[in-house]
């Protein structure tokens, strides 16, 4: 019985769960076989497949000497090669590619190629070094004579070399053609190289300090996006409640008769953010008065909780009698109270970003990087008082990102406290 449970034990093994079938058969088999590295399912292998021996007869092979093209030293070697292909070319010389300097004549050189600054001795040991390594240019002023010669740069033999090559391009060209000058511009190339040198030579501390300066550029970005987006949204509201009033004016001037007419034909596109925007219940069947005075499901909980309280502190009902007139009334009543409330909104925004930027303007004034405000909000030679942006930008404290992103209104009067308590400290310290 004791074995019997053993070898039962060592049998059965279970199936990770989520693990598939086709998967956990790769990895386990009844045999304890390695899973296979190659498909098995297939008939030919290299158990049945035979070589297939032709009757002709093997090539002959044979150790034979050969010479670079390349090489003008004359140096032999030797490689084996089929005996049908002794005395041929070495097969590989056909990637010896080599560039064309271009050659100048002696009275080329005094009429169109004379330089002040170059010499025709040294003009000819560069064009001699750009044959002999095809215009690598670092090992060309590696090898040049700086001792005979002038001491010269990298960039200085390529201006060189490529100014006589456009020179004698359109000196030899045919009158109509379409050239393609080789330009080598000089400045730039010591300008990118100068600038890649202090790239590389910079601190640990200015690597970080430009890292830091990036991430505050990035949320400079992200909030000033949200403000483009925050004034687009008040300017909405503001619309909303200017077409709401004119629209209410239509309405009281028109005759009942063509109110109707009027409200279909002339009645003003009102924005999605104004106020509530109530369903129709236009579908046949019995409806009720009372289910068009339910608030739709797009009014958050905070807005209704804030329409419930302006309601009950203008003693209005919140479950009046639902006849027509009176639905019409309290829906048009709610619709002008959450239009009132998200304007109270943005202006509690509005003015939590003012108090937060004066206080930080009264900071920097305070440290000395910016001048002082007036009563006005404006400096005393005429500029803007927020011109934060404008103050010494030598200065390692300077405040970067001005533009505080607003709060809730709930939050606006424990911020505002932070920020007057914040002015009393350095400007490194400000949130």
């Amino acid at each position: 019985q004791k074995k019997s449970k053993k070898s039962s034990e060592t049998l059965t093994f279970k199936r990770p769960e989520g693990m598939h079938r086709e998967v956990y058969a790769l990895l386990y088999s009844d045999k304890k076989d390695a899973p296979p590295l190659l498909p098995s399912d297939t008939t030919q292998g290299y158990r049945t497949v035979k070589a297939k021996l032709g009757s002709k007869k093997v090539r002959p092979w044979k150790w034979m000497p050969f010479t670079n093209p390349a090489r003008k030293d004359g140096a032999m070697f030797y490689h084996w090669r089929r005996a049908a292909e002794e005395g041929k070319d070495y097969p590989f010389a056909r990637f010896n590619k080599t560039v064309q300097v271009p050659v100048y004549s002696e009275q080329e050189y005094q009429m169109y190629l004379h330089d002040d600054a170059w010499t025709k001795a040294e003009t000819d040991h560069l064009f001699d070094l750009a044959r002999r390594f095809d215009l690598r240019f670092v090992v060309i002023h590696d090898r040049y004579d700086h001792q005979q010669f002038k001491k010269r740069s990298v960039e200085d033999l390529k201006e060189r070399y490529y100014h006589i090559c456009a020179k004698l391009a359109n000196i030899r060209a045919a009158p109509g053609t379409d050239l393609k000058i080789p330009v080598f511009d000089a400045g730039h190339e010591r300008r990118r190289k100068e600038q890649l040198e202090r790239l590389y030579n910079r601190t640990p501390e200015q690597v970080a300090e430009e890292e830091y300066l990036i991430q505050e550029l990035r949320k400079i970005e992200t909030r000033k996006k949200e403000r483009e987006k925050r004034t687009q949204d008040l300017q909405k509201l503001i619309t909303a409640a200017d077409t709401t009033t004119e629209q209410r004016r239509a309405e009281r001037k028109a005759p009942k008769k063509k109110l109707p007419q009027k409200k279909e034909t002339e009645k003003p596109a009102v924005p999605e953010t104004a106020g509530i925007k109530f369903p129709d219940f236009k579908s046949a069947g019995v409806t009720l008065r009372s289910q068009r005075m339910k608030l739709p499901s797009s009014v958050g909980q905070k807005k209704i909780k804030a329409l419930e309280q302006m309601l009950m502190e203008l003693g209005v009902d919140l479950n009046p009698m639902p006849t027509e007139e009176i639905v019409q009334m309290f829906n048009e009543l709610r619709s002008d109270l959450v239009l009132l409330y998200e304007l109270k909104q943005a202006f509690a925004n509005c003015e939590y970003e003012l108090q937060m930027l004066r206080h930080r303007y009264e900071a920097l004034a305070k440290a000395g990087s910016i001048g002082p405000l007036s009563a006005e909000g404006t400096h005393p030679d005429g500029q803007a008082g927020l011109g934060i942006e404008e103050g010494k930008g030598d200065a390692k404290d300077q405040i970067i990102d001005v533009v505080g992103a607003p709060l809730t209104p709930n939050s606006v009067r424990r911020k505002v406290v932070g920020a007057e308590q914040g002015a009393l400290r350095s400007p490194t310290q400000m949130p």
